[in-house]
């Protein structure tokens, strides 16, 4: 069974996947000022080119306790600014290190076990729990958010994920929806059917409108030189073939480990409405691929997923259906899932593949995930529209 209210999964209507807290304001304990310090000084030290050595010097934290008793968002503030640090360990500069210092690796391994995802940057701490409003009486919007915690800083680096912070605040009116309309299908309730699918039609039109804007202040070459170095991972990273020894960790014996890196692909957006609308993706290698992806979301947005999976009959529902208006409805969300997929695949073309080559770490013919980005969109954004009622 889905459950029928959002919040079980961390979702609202006006806030979608964002976290249901105003990130900005959670006060992390006295223990954690060090920490939070030297993260939110990274636009200098990166510049410094020798930001490791201030990282190492860190304490190492036993976060055990805190752990145990701190709240979800306590957690996630303080995983937000360690993961900063963690890529800005590996990618700060020239030649990625082997291993991270115990002073990063220790900490974060604690924080990812507890929250429930992989120890580095994810989409969800470098989107979904770090931003602002600055006017936390007024809407979340991109007239009325703030990255919190950056890298260089800078007016791209902040627009690029504001704009995917507006994009996940709008998706929570159709998100919020889906069980509803799951429980319509059940019981044959055509008019909610109707009235739901063709809201979720104008909330899509918002989202695209949102993502149109991407160029307005975030420049292809300045995404790729100077905000896209520091989001990738150490799986199918040519400059760490062999993965990242995290030093000081109890039971991993010194073993390097492989983790993607951050993508927009780790959005649960998208795979919600895949499974709602029954889209499916063939069993190849890039399956493999989103089924990987899916470990790197926070553990309530999977269930989210998973529970719609199991639940959702609409297409099937549908198909049934002698109902030209449900039939078009339905269509009507293929096709704005399809332009939001194109829309994705134009910019991955502009702001990567057509930018230089750039360092080891940093290739333009390998996502920021660790695969072949451009050939896994096309099929993406080609499966989906193959699901277009005839």
């Amino acid at each position: 069974m889905i459950s029928s209210d959002p919040a079980a999964y961390g979702i609202s209507s006006d806030r979608g996947f964002l976290s249901p807290h105003d990130a900005h304001d959670v006060v992390l304990p006295d223990l954690f000022a060090p920490v939070v310090n030297l993260a939110m000084d990274l636009p200098r030290l990166l510049v410094s080119g020798e930001v490791r050595r201030h990282i190492a010097t860190l304490p190492t934290l036993d976060l055990s306790d805190f752990c145990q008793g701190a709240s979800l968002a306590e957690q996630r503030a303080a995983f937000v600014h360690y993961s900063f640090l963690v890529q800005s360990y590996v990618w700060g500069e020239p030649q990625a290190p082997r291993s991270l210092p115990p002073s990063i690796a220790v900490p974060i391994w604690q924080l990812s076990d507890s929250i429930g995802q992989p120890p580095l940057l994810t989409y969800s701490a470098y989107v979904l729990d770090n931003w602002g409003r600055i006017d936390s009486g007024k809407e979340i919007d991109l007239s009325n958010v703030y990255m919190n915690q950056p890298f260089l800083g800078g007016q791209d680096e902040a627009w690029f994920v504001l704009i995917h912070v507006a994009i996940e605040a709008r998706a929570g009116a159709m998100l919020a929806t889906i069980p509803a309309l799951i429980a319509a299908c059940d019981n044959d309730d055509t008019a909610a059917l109707e009235s739901g699918l063709a809201a979720m039609s104008t909330v899509w039109d918002d989202m695209n409108a949102i993502f149109n804007r991407m160029p307005e202040r975030c420049d292809p070459y300045v995404y790729f030189h100077r905000v896209r170095p520091w989001i990738h991972g150490w799986k199918d990273n040519p400059a760490l073939p062999d993965g990242l020894i995290y030093e000081g960790v109890a039971g991993l014996n010194g073993k390097p480990q492989s983790f993607r890196g951050q993508t927009g692909s780790q959005s649960s957006i998208v795979p919600a409405m895949d499974a709602f609308l029954g889209v499916d993706h063939a069993g190849d290698p890039l399956r493999t691929y989103l089924d990987q992806l899916h470990i790197y979301r926070p553990p309530e947005h999977r269930r989210f997923i998973d529970d719609i999976r199991a639940n959702s009959q609409l297409r099937n529902h549908i198909q049934r259906q002698d109902n030209a208006a449900l039939k078009s409805l339905y269509n009507d969300c293929i096709e704005n899932l399809t332009r939001f997929r194109t829309r994705h695949l134009e910019y991955a073309a502009s702001y990567i593949n057509k930018q230089s080559r750039g360092g080891s770490g940093n290739t333009s013919d390998v996502g920021t995930g660790g695969t072949p980005f451009m050939k896994y969109l096309k099929k993406h954004r080609d499966e989906a529209d193959a699901h277009l009622l005839r």
